[in-house]
């Protein structure tokens, strides 16, 4: 054989467990037909978060207004863009080095499933002993008259000039997170939801606070919509409607099989342009539209068929090794149907994982408790059970802190940071919810608090670093513990 194991894919479900396998000897071949690193740091969470951090800080500034600030902080996202481009351009030929210096071989191309120990990539063919499935996910397109005029978060977070109106179809993470940019940035926005609620997976009343702040700032949310169809303005003459694919030159990092050229046009707004109908009659005319309706399996024409490997939307189902049902063959990371979140750190966890079974060094897969953060402003967290099981049931109770209203925290006039903390009948933390500007970190909190098991006992005598959210979270438990 040529390989050990061979990974169809680069991002973290691949590398990080594949340097393990090759520090202990194994030989390894990584396969990427795009940009090495994968999604998220190439047209995900590190674009976003650089391209969102300027929007945070304007509205903790706003916090301030009539009570100190003087001026108005304004974000110029044509720089910003500049900023984010020039970063991100970086980050694959940094991944390709360090591919390099872990000893790691790498075949750039479409990694295509010849049979269970062959993989093809362009006229090259490469033998292994095993496969680890790790090509994560893809924007779902829905099929409707006009898809062509969608596009999706990778268009919207490469974009030269901010869209004055923006229909964004779907409200989970990307829906909302984007929608508090806009927002922020002074635009409007229209949310069109198939389902009654957004952001499903997180705390409902926290989830209706974000909806009721960005409805302030002409966000306005259309809920148990179905689309019917997109229609151009006969009148708007696109530019350059062949030029599908992103602006190479402009975009740096990007190239030639970055996305479906038969899903996009040309990545800019114009006003006006299109108009949304949707099959209760609702129609919306704006200048772009952002399909953010989830993501699903990324595994068409990689050879599945070849070897009888069945898989749908979720990705392809493994056991608790994450082996698929065929034995030599695994799959890793956002592809893998575990029933698990889709997060990058979920992907992680696996990689490193997998890399200990494939060494013989691991029984069967364990998680921890996963956080998960809606990067709204603010931001919404959630972690271990949530408060709506535990509301419903005698074993749990759910205690509400305020710790926004604490006198330290009102330094920074923001007196709505709350938590909700569920605990069982001996006062163990088992959950949280947290609606804050900083909730990401209040929410790490808790994941070590849960994981590690520390009681309120521990807590309490535990010195804290003041002033900070955190402090005042964690003083706050002790209400909890005395029965305050």
């Amino acid at each position: 054989m040529d390989y050990d194991v061979i990974y169809i894919g680069s991002g973290n479900a691949a590398w990080q467990g594949g340097r393990f396998l090759r520090k202990a000897g194994l030989k390894i071949l990584i396969i990427e037909e795009s940009l090495y690193g994968g999604t998220c740091a190439n047209r995900g969470c590190n674009s976003k978060a650089l391209l969102d951090a300027p929007y945070e800080i304007k509205a903790l500034a706003d916090n301030f207004e009539g009570v100190g600030k003087s001026g108005n902080f304004e974000v110029n996202w044509p720089d910003l863009m500049k900023l984010k481009r020039k970063r991100i351009a970086g980050m694959a030929p940094f991944l390709d080095a360090k591919f390099e210096e872990y000893d790691l071989d790498v075949a750039h191309g479409k990694g295509v499933i010849l049979d269970e120990h062959t993989v093809q990539v362009g006229d090259e063919t490469f033998t292994t002993n095993k496969i680890v499935i790790s090509t994560g996910l893809k924007p779902i397109i829905p099929d409707i008259p006009g898809k062509e005029y969608l596009h999706d978060s990778t268009d919207f977070l490469d974009i030269d000039e901010l869209p004055k109106h923006t229909i964004i179809i779907g409200a989970g993470f990307v829906a909302m997170e984007f929608a508090s940019i806009i927002a922020e940035a002074g635009y409007e926005a229209d949310l069109i939801i198939r389902g009654d609620m957004a952001l499903k997976y997180f705390h409902q009343p926290y989830v209706q606070n974000i909806i009721e702040i960005l409805k302030e700032k002409n966000i306005r949310f259309h809920f148990n919509e179905r689309l019917k169809e997109i229609i151009k303005d006969e009148s708007i003459i696109i530019n350059n409607p062949e030029d599908k694919i992103l602006n190479l030159k402009k975009a740096l990092n990007t190239d030639d099989k970055l996305r479906d050229p038969d899903a996009k046009i040309d990545n800019k707004a114009y006003e006006n342009a299109f108009t949304i109908n949707c099959e209760s009659g609702l129609s919306i005319t704006g200048d772009y539209i952002i399909a953010a309706m989830g993501r699903e399996a990324n595994l068409e024409d990689i050879g599945l068929e070849n070897i009888g490997l069945n898989y749908t939307k979720s990705g392809i189902k493994v056991n608790n090794h994450l082996q698929s049902e065929i034995p030599n063959i695994y799959a890793c990371g956002d592809v893998a149907d575990t029933g698990i979140a889709k997060l990058v750190t979920v992907a992680i966890h696996q990689s490193k994982y997998l890399a200990k079974e494939l060494l013989g060094q691991a029984d069967e897969i364990t998680y921890p408790v996963v956080p998960a953060v809606a990067y709204t402003i603010p931001r919404i967290a959630t972690v271990g059970i949530p408060a709506y099981i535990a509301e419903k049931s005698d074993e749990y109770e759910v205690h509400r802190i305020r710790y926004g209203k604490s006198y330290s925290l009102e330094l920074k006039n923001d007196r709505t940071a709350e938590a909700k903390v569920i605990v069982d009948k001996d006062l163990n933390i088992l959950g949280a919810e947290i609606y804050a500007a900083d909730a990401e970190n209040v929410a790490n909190m808790f994941t070590f608090i849960i994981n590690q098991k520390i009681s309120l006992e521990e807590l309490d005598y535990m010195i804290y670093a003041f002033p900070s959210s955190s402090s005042v979270c964690l003083y706050k438990l002790h209400n909890i513990h005395y029965k305050f």
